[in-house]
């Protein structure tokens, strides 16, 4: 049984209270807060749903771990930064969690109390081999290794001397109706070229790319609707899926299942590498508690109103918007 997360949970976000959607960078800082108290401020969020979404990510890579995890001109440099950062969050963020320590001159080890693992790492933070494992399919990479550890999807954006910029990894098993595979080795401005409405922030694509890279750790919201809590929403439906039971997005009035899926996005840069890591959070909120909320329920119908027709199509919702805007209303 999927496991939304409560209304008053520990970590509670609704980004859209001024009630208007809008495309947009919106980066604040990490340690910016929305009263979540010290999980606000961590990269990685743990809670009681960790089972639910290990487990997700276990169902996606036993799929086809291509499908979910691709990595374009990633050198062993920014891995090993990458690698390195990660652990350092968790082990600083979850100490009751996670632990590192050096095992020899040239082996680290990393343990995780949530999944019972060991992943041996060589001074270059590379994944050598596991224990106490049963993934399949095994372990690819240190990246691999540790997106099967939080309940966030990893990806990495890279930087070259001439300006350029790339997707260089990513390892997404909750998608939001977007392809790894597709994304990959794609600079910012292509990879959001589908977007509705981001015509004016990929101008300054280079500028936000920089930003990135360079300002202090910084976090930002995206949302959307669904009609299931399903995780993972990728583009292609797996084998022995129906469309219609995979895309999340056809709204019933005669069944009403509708909830606000939110995105918690941080982006924590890696100057020396001129790379950033960039993770996200998924989170759900069901719609039938937002819609006894006068204030949230005021603020939901506001910011769905003033989706401009792309958008709607963009989001899915241009079929379903009358119906949604009437239950919501109806108290």
């Amino acid at each position: 049984m999927e496991k939304v997360e409560a209304f008053n949970s520990p970590a509670c976000y609704f980004p859209l209270m001024n009630g208007r959607y809008e495309v947009k960078p919106g980066m604040m800082l990490l340690a910016s807060c929305f009263g979540n108290g010290q999980a606000d401020g961590q990269v990685f969020q743990i809670d009681e749903n960790f089972a639910h979404y290990r487990q997700a990510k276990l169902l996606a890579r036993a799929e086809r771990l291509s499908k979910y995890y691709q990595t374009y001109n990633y050198s062993t440099t920014v891995a090993s930064a990458i690698a390195r950062l990660i652990v350092e969050r968790l082990t600083q963020e979850h100490p009751q969690y996670f632990k590192c320590q050096k095992l020899t001159a040239n082996t680290l080890i990393f343990y995780s109390q949530l999944t019972k693992e060991i992943l041996y790492l060589d001074a270059n933070w590379q994944l050598q081999r596991v224990e106490g494992s049963s993934v399949f399919p095994a372990y690819t990479s240190t990246l691999d290794a540790m997106a099967m550890q939080v309940q966030e999807d990893l990806t990495v954006i890279c930087c070259g001397d001439n300006g350029c910029n790339w997707l260089s990894a990513v390892h997404l098993c909750y998608p939001n109706h977007w392809s790894a595979e597709e994304k990959i080795g794609k600079d910012f401005a292509a990879i959001h070229t589908p977007v509705a409405g981001m015509e004016k922030i990929n101008r300054r694509a280079d500028a936000i790319v920089n930003s990135m890279i360079h300002c202090k750790p910084m976090v930002r919201f995206a949302w959307g609707l669904s009609t299931d809590t399903r995780l993972n929403h990728h583009p292609e439906t797996p084998p022995g899926l129906l469309v219609s039971q995979w895309q999340g997005r056809r709204f019933d009035p005669q069944n009403p299942r509708l909830y606000l899926r939110i995105e918690r996005q941080v982006i924590w840069g890696l100057p020396k590498y001129k790379a950033a890591l960039f993770t996200i959070r998924t989170y759900f909120r069901d719609c039938t508690l937002l819609k006894k909320d006068s204030l949230l329920r005021v603020k939901l119908c506001a910011a769905i109103e003033s989706m401009s027709p792309e958008s709607l199509i963009y989001k899915g919702l241009a079929d379903s918007k009358a119906s949604i805007l009437h239950w919501l209303n109806e108290v």
